[in-house]
């Protein structure tokens, strides 16, 4: 039973809870967004990257045997992959890529429609050319019009003419989701971030605790797949989520990630019978 959009708490507020839940586990499994979450929001997508400081901590923590740590991002596998090393696993495009050992995996369903993708990145190229600050990217299975850097009164005419060239090139086969000063264009399957983070549940081991951690909407199905048997964390603000737990910045994410490598696993090492 998935747990309803309730406003979060503050993460030290729920880091008893956290506590007896890790004192129960055999291992962790710790899945991340990337935008937002690992790298600040910046006006350029092409120029984010994680902060030293993120980076020195899942250094820290890929290394713990009892960690899976796990990457899930709207970036395609091969972009989110060159951003950030160390993480196990990557799924890449909400999920429709996963990377685990040697092994990738794409939804046969978004591969047969990516011809769609194509078809309306190549429309919007010329439509959206006139409108300052706009920004298409085709990741191949899906793509993201960018509209952060748009002047306010010129979005309207980027949402209307993404709405039509989705409506007109990608018919019934294609969706178009909101994301933060994003338009997010995919296959119009039942298949997001969530699905890809229960499938990972359902590889670990019995009493793995999973662990989410994103800030966007379409982290919201990865909230719901890991709570209430386990722990999401939203990072920003305190609006009505899935996830029980919030922190405010890329910053606070470094914190709380240092945290699972060095508390946090040791209640997961000393088992039910240490001390909360």
């Amino acid at each position: 039973m998935q747990r309803q959009r309730t406003k979060p708490k503050p993460v030290d507020e729920l880091r008893p809870r956290v506590r007896s839940e890790l004192a129960d586990a055999s291992e962790l499994l710790l899945c991340l967004d990337f935008d937002g979450t690992l790298a600040p929001i910046v006006e350029d997508p092409d120029e984010a990257e994680p902060t030293d400081r993120v980076e020195d901590v899942l250094d820290a923590i890929t290394t713990e045997p009892e960690v899976t740590t796990a990457v899930v991002s709207g970036r395609a596998l091969a972009d989110v992959r060159e951003r950030v090393d160390g993480p196990r696993i990557y799924a890449g495009n909400h999920g429709l890529e996963l990377e685990r050992g040697d092994s990738v995996a794409v939804h046969p369903v978004a591969r047969k429609r990516g011809a769609r993708i194509d078809a309306v990145c190549e429309v919007l190229e010329v439509a959206l050319d006139p409108v300052p600050n706009a920004h298409i990217e085709n990741k191949r299975l899906t793509a993201t019009v960018h509209f952060r850097s748009v002047p306010e009164p010129a979005r309207p005419q980027v949402r209307r003419l993404t709405r039509e060239a989705v409506s007109r090139f990608g018919g019934d086969g294609l969706e178009l989701s909101d994301g933060k000063a994003i338009l997010e264009i995919g296959p119009a399957i039942d298949w997001g971030k969530g699905n890809a983070v229960e499938m990972l549940i359902a590889d670990g081991a019995d009493g793995t605790l999973p662990v989410y951690i994103g800030d966007d909407v379409t982290d919201e199905s990865a909230f719901g797949a890991v709570e209430p048997d386990g722990i999401g964390v939203r990072v920003g603000d305190d609006a009505p989520t899935a996830a029980s737990g919030r922190v405010r910045s890329p910053e606070a994410v470094a914190d709380l990630i240092e945290w699972f490598a060095t508390d946090g696993l040791e209640r997961v090492r000393d088992g039910p019978t240490g001390q909360p």
